[in-house]
């Protein structure tokens, strides 16, 4: 087993945003992955996952959400920002500076975690050749019918309440409605409105995302639990029919596969069957 070296990255977007990547690479990686956290969730928190990954030869790199953790941005009433943000000034600063700490090695893989791996397939659907394969965990589409009853009739007052809390207070308070972190209200606008239509846009951002995505054509393995209700397997489904192009390699872990919870974060703490099976032949 190769030595893993843990490194940090200080990244600059366009904007002046700041933030910093956590990596861990192996001494000889044989890819290279681009990793972006659920919605509220700090990259520290998935250093186990990226450990357990460079144990596999996987170079791993997570990414920053703004306005979290390491990042020079706190989300309120002067600071706002959106899906177009996100997709278009972070998340290539953060390839960049990947490809610069691993210039030579593919394939670059792109991945997330539940709002992570839509944001993931939204990236590649707006920049095709930042990666040649995609990994999601614990990830689905919100959208409210592509849930099971009972808990799809409740949806669509979820999804209005948090934009007009949001709206109301300068940012979602995720701590105290006990749902994501301090989100920007036009993050949270964005989220929920493809929630409640079921179709992936971006304020302010002048392109079909649905036809990018289904123009999508790569290799997707997913790892799917199964005791999240938060990413039922309905809604995944979902997600995976805008990508018609791409083949998708679909495993469920439940508790004794995991070791762990099968729910929608434990996994993160005990990420080696997660980590195997996305790494796998």
């Amino acid at each position: 087993m190769s030595a893993v070296r843990a490194i940090e990255l200080p990244v600059q977007a366009g904007d002046g945003h700041r933030w910093v990547l956590q990596a861990r690479i192996p001494d000889a990686p044989t890819s290279s992955l681009l990793w972006l956290p659920a919605m509220g969730i700090a990259a520290r928190h998935y250093l186990p996952f990226a450990e357990a990954l460079a144990k596999h030869g996987v170079a791993v790199f997570v990414h920053e959400w703004r306005g979290n953790g390491a990042s020079s941005l706190r989300a309120g009433r002067t600071q706002d920002w959106g899906y177009r943000e996100l997709l278009t000034l972070d998340l290539p600063a953060s390839e960049v500076a990947m490809t610069e700490a691993v210039a030579n090695v593919t394939p670059r893989i792109l991945g997330g975690h539940s709002l992570g791996g839509q944001i993931a397939a939204c990236r590649l659907a707006l920049s095709p050749g930042s990666a040649q394969a995609l990994w999601l965990v614990a990830t689905g589409s919100p959208y409210w019918r592509a849930f099971p009853p009972p808990i799809r009739y409740g949806l669509p007052l979820v999804y209005r309440f948090l934009p007009w809390l949001a709206q109301t207070r300068g940012a979602l308070p995720g701590r105290w409605v006990r749902f994501a972190g301090n989100e920007s209200r036009s993050v949270i606008r964005d989220w929920a409105r493809s929630a409640l239509s079921g179709r992936y846009a971006a304020a302010q951002l002048d392109v079909n995302l649905e036809a990018r995505l289904a123009g999508i054509e790569v290799p997707v393995r997913v790892a799917m639990l199964t005791d999240d209700w938060l990413a039922p397997e309905s809604s995944l489904r979902f997600l995976l029919s805008k990508l018609p192009r791409s083949q998708a390699r679909v495993t469920t872990l439940d508790v004794l596969a995991l070791g762990t919870s099968a729910d929608h974060f434990a996994w993160m703490k005990a990420p080696d069957a997660v980590a195997g099976f996305l790494t796998s032949a």
